[in-house]
């Protein structure tokens, strides 16, 4: 919980404080830079260290991503101009893409398929605390002037999160001589940063027909097929087609992307629209972010006694993600008569309905799959909902941009745009539904023991 909320945290912080960075070293127009190059290189490197992580174990990787974390912190911290910190954003970015999939794999090791969801909650419910304390605290920096403590406050969390690591997890590790796949890895970075870089600046540094545009997505769609014909051909490759191809795992990689698109789109046009449409603070209107946050660990903590252990796990997934497309359904449908409450408890149902749908999506994948391989599943899927996060954020803002008139008043824009935004998010919610029945159909799962 401590490792994960480095992540969380760092996600929200940094966003309250981006007036008073600009302020101090400039780079209006680049500042976007700071979540995009974050984003990019934690995506990227997520699927490496997850192999790197079935080969060598979790605890090095883990400690290796706390420690290039902290670095990227501190360099972070002493930034002297806007290039440097987005620079330096990036080597934190790395760090990230080995955090929060290793302590997700940690959890599908230790725990019981029947203790997971209960765990899980444990995990998610620091989102829901760093969805509210980092937005807080990332004010309280910029209103004293104080950014660069946004970064310097991780340093006592990643030692502490390391300590605790060092003393209190223990694994064995079966040492067999590995083949590292260095071609595959590179052709992934590739292809994965040009398609992300494509999708995040499409439309905003340039046009989506412009020759930049273009020539990133036929660089990774080249890189793709590169890929594909390497992969077939390695002896460990790091993104294992045979072993994603199977069903259960197909769908439920996919179905992930349908999870950060979703998450993502909340998370960034609720807010902002509350402000504009009702008027209210961004403290106010923070309450739907935070609602969104809380809902999904408190559902977590039912969702295996109640629901996967008796109905077993397509059955929980389907009825969590008929909820999320409820709930978005009645945002989009109310959207243009707006009230704070309606839209923080429908945000709160959405969350419910992540909270019964991922989760059990996510334990099925890891439960499905062996030791050697449960790392390169739980990193498919932490890598498909960041993709799906960036498909998210290109879609959705080309939605705003098509539907904002500009001509009329800044509130009624605001509401046109993100009404046609939740229209969109709520058929990505029924996309991820259709996923959820493809999904085979498992039987409850026994109450194993915990693994020695």
């Amino acid at each position: 919980m401590v490792t994960t909320g480095l992540v969380a945290i760092d996600a929200t912080v940094l966003a309250a404080a981006v007036t008073s960075v600009v302020d101090d070293l400039g780079g209006a127009t680049q500042f976007p830079w700071l979540f995009s190059i974050y984003l990019l290189t934690q995506a990227v490197s997520t699927p490496l260290f997850a192999k790197l992580a079935d080969q060598r174990g979790r605890k090095p990787v883990i400690l290796l991503g706390i420690a290039v974390f902290l670095v990227g912190s501190v360099l972070c911290g002493f930034a002297w101009n806007m290039p440097a910190l987005i620079a330096f954003r990036a080597v934190q970015g790395l760090g990230a893409g080995a955090i929060q999939p290793m302590a997700v794999t940690i959890v599908g090791d230790i725990y019981s398929v029947a203790e997971r969801a209960k765990v899980q909650a444990y995990i998610s419910s620091v989102w829901a605390v760093s969805a509210v304390l980092g937005p807080a605290l990332g004010g309280l920096f910029s209103q004293f002037s104080m950014w660069r403590a946004v970064f310097f406050i991780n340093v006592p969390l990643c030692l502490l999160a390391a300590a605790l690591l060092i003393r209190r997890f223990d694994e064995q590790v079966h040492r067999v001589r590995h083949t590292i796949d260095v071609r595959g890895a590179l052709l992934l970075a590739g292809a994965t940063s040009a398609f992300i870089l494509a999708l995040l600046e499409g439309g905003q540094a340039w046009a989506w027909l412009s020759w930049q545009s273009v020539t990133a997505f036929v660089v990774a769609a080249v890189l793709v097929v590169m890929l594909v014909r390497v992969e077939r051909r390695a002896v460990e490759p790091v993104l294992p087609l045979a072993l994603l191809g199977r069903r259960l795992l197909a769908t439920t990689t996919v179905l992930a992307s349908a999870v950060g698109a979703v998450l993502l789109g909340l998370t960034t046009y609720v807010p902002s629209y509350l402000e504009h449409a009702l008027d209210i603070p961004p403290l106010a209107a923070g309450l739907a972010l935070a609602a969104l946050m809380i809902g999904w660990p408190v559902s977590s903590v039912f969702s295996g006694s109640l629901f996967y252990l008796r109905i077993g796990f397509t059955r929980t997934t389907i009825i969590g993600f008929s909820v999320v497309v409820a709930a978005t359904v009645v945002l989009a449908l109310f959207a243009r008569t707006p009230t704070l409450w309606l839209v923080v408890v429908a945000c709160f149902v959405v969350g419910m309905g992540l909270g019964l749908g991922a989760v059990p999506a996510l334990i099925a994948a890891q439960a499905s799959v062996a030791w050697v391989e449960r790392g390169v599943v739980t990193g498919a899927s932490m890598f498909a909902r960041s993709l799906g996060s960036a498909v998210g954020v290109a879609v959705f803002g080309a939605v705003a941009n098509i539907h904002g008139t500009g001509t009329g008043p800044p509130a009624t824009d605001a509401v046109e745009r993100t009404a046609a935004v939740l229209l969109a998010i709520a058929v990505t919610a029924a996309i991820g539904l259709a996923l959820a029945c493809a999904m085979p159909k498992t039987p409850a799962p026994g109450r194993e023991q915990p693994p020695a």
